[in-house]
């Protein structure tokens, strides 16, 4: 069997690739297509646990939706999940390998190499189709060396390319331009068009612009995408800030936006509630009165603690509780709320131990081996709703306060603590909000009784859907399909 490929890089971070990626493989899936998503590298705090009991990107895990597949490992081999300025957590098909920092990553990368292609043959094998994404930029002359998330990639493995670049930021002819200029004369060969994303306004303005690019450059446009208001897709690491307007909003949720927050997405329901104004607090932000506080994951719990208290969310959680509101945490959230937390392998920072918020009665300790399942279960709340999530998480908690969990699991396991006044619950469940009996009945613990179900699963689909049929309209697909047809591997 022969496979196709196309690979999707940016001109800078945040471009387009990954929705680019996971709206062509939707269009193929429904095409009846047997396809899959691939990114050799991803960085990013945004996970997602395999089918096969591995940690991808969030974005394939997304785009493994998109193909109407359950996530693998092999979509994403590498996953690099920085702890601090200098150091990441390497994780190789699915497995955490080393903590490595920059210099050392950038030697260990030729092993790294060995997996990519390792899992790369192993989907050109099973699938029609492979779309490729890629990592920032392909043109970061610092990193081109060793370079396996690019550039680097798609010549190893013979893939066709095209560049996408964000108009909405301005200065696209220029990004797309020096792109291509930065890049070896067999790249340069390489890419077979250009992508411009999140173009709103009279098309009729940009073509001329589009003409000059063409002829400076010998490529071909391939379409210009439409700046699409209101959608709700899974984010990699950027934290999105829009949400839908609440009619009439029934709770007030607020949650700190931490250095090393991870898996901010558990909170993404929140944003489409139409009766919930929910708001991230970033830094030296003053913190507004709510309903209720949710503490979400962190890759450097107690870095983030002290990061925390700095800003003075201790303090204001101690307030908050006094006026009767909520408190809920997820995973490192979760461990922020107990009363010890340890890290004596220094696993993700410098070894030591912290003290805790102190609300709930659970200690922590950090392990090596780290916890990584899909799970499924029910909350022990009023009416039993129903939920699925999944866990990764490096710490194991002990306390009273666990004789209270919040989640019965199918395994026979419970997870989670509650205060013995309720008022404190912590889980390492992420996902709990995404069904709609848990949403609605976590919100009529938090106040908001009866709220309006909201089911974020199939809000997905739907604009997953609403992107991919964007995608097929402005992209010229007898164009695309002929570089797939030309790409076919053995």
């Amino acid at each position: 069997m022969s496979c196709a490929s196309l690979m999707v890089q940016g001109t800078t971070s945040d471009a387009g690739k990954s929705t680019l990626v996971a709206a062509m493989c939707r269009v193929l899936q429904r095409r009846g297509v047997r396809v899959a998503p691939f990114k050799p590298q991803n960085m990013a705090l945004n996970s997602a646990v395999t089918e096969d009991g591995g940690e991808i990107g969030r974005a394939q895990a997304l785009q493994a939706y998109a193909c109407g597949l359950q996530p693998h490992t092999d979509f994403n081999p590498i996953l690099l999940k920085p702890t601090t300025d200098r150091k990441a957590q390497v994780i190789i098909q699915g497995k955490v390998a080393a903590d490595l920092n920059a210099k050392d990553y950038h030697a260990y990368k030729p092993r790294a190499m060995g997996a990519v292609l390792d899992s790369w043959q192993r989907l050109i094998q099973r699938y029609e189709a492979v779309l490729v994404e890629g990592a920032g930029s392909p043109a970061e002359i610092n990193l081109r060396d060793r370079d396996i998330a690019n550039m680097g990639f798609a010549e190893a493995v013979d893939c066709p390319v095209i560049l996408v670049a964000d108009i909405d930021r301005g200065g696209v002819f220029a990004h797309l331009v020096g792109t291509l200029d930065l890049l070896s004369p067999s790249e340069q060969a390489r890419v077979k068009g250009f992508v411009i994303n999140r173009f709103r306004g009279d098309i009729s303005l940009l073509e001329s612009g589009l003409r000059w690019l063409e002829e400076r450059t010998g490529k071909p446009v391939l379409g210009v995408l439409p700046y699409l208001h209101g959608l709700f897709l899974d984010a990699e690491d950027a934290i999105a800030g829009g949400q839908v307007t609440a009619a009439t909003t029934r709770l007030k949720v607020i949650a700190p936006a931490y250095p090393r927050v991870s898996n901010h997405n558990d909170l993404d329901p929140l944003r489409l509630h139409p009766e919930v104004d929910f708001q991230w607090i970033g830094p030296n932000q003053a913190i507004p009165p709510a309903d209720l506080m949710i503490l979400p994951g962190s890759k450097a719990v107690r870095a983030d603690l002290a990061w925390l208290c700095a800003q003075g969310w201790d303090k204001a959680i101690e307030r908050h509780l006094r006026y009767g509101g909520k408190v809920l945490g997820i995973c490192g959230g979760f461990q922020m709320l107990g009363q010890q937390l340890h890290d004596p392998q220094g696993l993700e920072g410098v070894p030591g131990s912290s003290p805790g918020l102190g609300w709930l009665d659970v200690e922590t300790i950090l392990e090596s081996e780290k916890q990584l399942r899909n799970v499924r279960g029910h909350l022990c709340l009023p009416g039993a709703p129903a939920m699925t999530g999944y866990e990764i998480h490096l710490g194991v908690s002990q306390g009273e306060d666990l004789r209270r969990p919040l989640v019965a699991l199918e395994d026979g396991r419970s997870d989670g603590a509650s205060s013995a006044d309720n008022q404190v619950m912590g889980t390492y469940c992420h996902g709990l909000l995404d069904q709609p009996e848990a949403l609605s009945a976590l919100l009529a613990w938090a106040g908001c009784v009866d709220a309006q179900a909201v089911d974020f699963v199939a809000r997905r689909e739907a604009d997953l859907n609403r992107l991919a049929d964007a995608v097929e309209q402005s992209l010229d697909w007898q164009k695309i399909d002929q570089i797939l047809q030309e790409s076919h591997h053995a």
